[in-house]
């Protein structure tokens, strides 16, 4: 197994990257060429969601030492294909995606109601295996018997090619760590944590959801997206959710400093600093786009990672399918996606990349519909948010990633006024994402629905980071030690979300 990976590897690197670039440039030119013609032009927006998961041991793996209560879990492969679930980066990675569907208020409930549906079968399924799937920003707990630390570094060498031992058998993910290009070491940079390893498998920390929107005029992409980029500050400071990295990554300095310099949403490090480890910037806040063509080009000209075989095929999009193969490492926290298996599935859309997997299907809903709205809206509406400098809407995200709720996002409200008030940021925000949900043709009390839950967290001043910080800073006051604390903590997450999952929402926990 591990030298056939190694073998598949070593083909894919064999692929002469100048001429990959040079037919992606090509692709490049099919696609704006479509663009054009109007091809990727649907007439109504789209919504979808990718949602992502990890696994710990539930049931009969869980041994009697409460040490391995819901440590990581590996979930066989077999498994996986059982629920229809795709694989993920990692051995303990799970993740879901929904059927696209128009938005409206069918629409939106055939999002929900898929994701609570297979979510449901799937925790069924892998219950019965001692497993259980958990809907959080990263773990902290690893596997029984084994450090995060040798989880996420452990690896073997075949043939000359680096294998991680608990990485998905894909090519692509193992590439990353054996082309020419790529660093001696991955590292993760964050407030006192230590970790390298040779390959990319601490990624694999984290997870997210990622919504999508697809637009419904091609040409209009770039408007819809540069408010996306001014909104992502504000949704990232309500849904930060991985204060925490499991307890033996972090040097010995103490809880007090860790508390103190720690981050709401390591999420957004991890993914950064690992795969930036070389001398491209892969992962990073993108910058406002002009126009269409602008966004191809962009996929175009990115650094190339891993320049992969690409297969021939009869599909409409395989006519560009060196373009979306390098679209595949294009990291960006706002992504644009040109795709479609036909010509009348053609279609672009915005990928939102920065929201970590949350506590519950409606809080992930409740984004997911949050972002729709606002993408429905602002433009419409004209909302002056979009006057706001690129490089204040970068500065709110990294506050975001630094303090969540606490970061003073700044905001440009309706009536062209700036603020850093919470509650005024959040009130206009909130009353275009209803606004928004009701243009798609939303009842009022409908479109309050998806968003309630994250006004909740505004109304408390707490989010999912907040929550865990305080457990860990309780378990700390009764005497525990650190990383006693943080384990007790995701104990007591995953216990609050068997309870709430499906049917709950975040604010029952507060």
């Amino acid at each position: 197994m591990t030298e056939e990976l190694a073998a598949s590897v070593r083909d894919a690197l064999a692929v002469d990257i100048e001429e990959f670039e040079a037919q992606a440039r090509r692709d490049a030119e099919v696609v704006k060429s479509e663009l054009r013609e109007g091809t990727f032009d649907n007439h109504q927006s789209i919504v979808g969601l990718e949602y992502e998961f990890y696994a710990v041991a539930d049931g009969r793996w869980a041994a009697s030492d409460d040490a391995d209560v819901y440590a990581l879990m590996r979930v066989p492969r077999r498994l996986l294909e059982l629920i229809g679930f795709e694989k993920e980066l990692g051995l303990h990675n799970a993740e879901m995606t929904t059927s696209p569907q128009p938005l409206n208020p069918d629409g939106l409930r055939a999002q929900e109601s898929e994701v609570r549906a297979r979510l449901g079968a799937a925790l069924d399924c892998t219950g019965a295996e001692g497993i259980r799937l958990v809907s959080d920003g990263m773990w902290t707990i690893p596997p029984a018997g084994e450090t995060a630390r040798e989880y996420l570094t452990d690896s073997v060498e075949a043939d000359g090619v680096r294998i991680a031992t608990n990485m998905s058998g894909s090519e692509r993910y193992h590439a990353m760590a054996n082309g020419p290009a790529a660093p001696e070491e991955m590292t993760v940079d964050a407030p006192n944590v230590s970790l390298a390893a040779d390959t990319v498998m601490p990624e694999s920390l984290i997870t997210s959801i990622q919504p999508h929107y697809q637009v419904a005029h091609a040409a209009d992409l770039p408007a819809y997206f540069n408010y996306a980029l001014r909104v992502a500050g504000p949704l990232l400071a309500l849904g930060v959710n991985s204060p925490f990295f499991p307890p033996d990554l972090y040097d010995d300095v103490g809880a007090a400093k860790i508390l103190e310099d720690g981050y709401a949403e390591h999420r957004i490090g991890v993914f950064e600093s690992v795969l930036n480890s070389g001398e491209a910037e892969k992962v990073r806040f993108p910058r406002d786009l002009d126009d269409i063509e602008q966004a191809v080009d962009r996929v175009a000209d990115d650094a190339t990672m891993v320049p992969m075989p690409v297969p021939e095929g009869n599909r409409f999009d395989d006519e560009f399918a060196t373009l979306r193969r390098k679209h595949g490492t294009y990291w960006r926290w706002v992504r644009p996606v040109f795709d479609g298996a036909s010509r009348s599935s053609a279609n672009a859309r915005i990928e939102f990349r920065p929201i970590a997997a949350q506590p519950t299907v409606r809080d992930s809903v409740a984004f997911q519909a949050t972002f729709a709205g606002l993408m429905e809206s602002l433009p419409r509406r004209r909302h002056p948010a979009t006057d706001q400098q690129w490089s204040t809407a970068r500065e709110n995200f990294y506050a975001a990633m630094r303090e969540g709720l606490d970061s003073g996002q700044r905001w440009i409200c309706n009536d062209g006024a700036e603020t850093i008030d919470t509650e005024t940021v959040y009130d206009d925000i909130f009353a275009h994402a209803v606004d928004g949900l009701t243009a798609a043709g939303c009842s009022d009390a409908e479109a309050e629905k998806y968003v309630r839950p994250l006004r909740a967290r505004v109304e408390h001043g707490t989010t999912p980071a907040d929550w865990k910080v305080d457990r860990v800073r309780e378990y700390l006051a009764d005497g525990d030690a650190f990383a006693d604390a943080v384990m007790e903590m995701q104990r007591d997450y995953v216990r609050k979300q068997r309870e709430t999952l499906l049917d709950g929402s975040f604010a029952d926990w507060l």
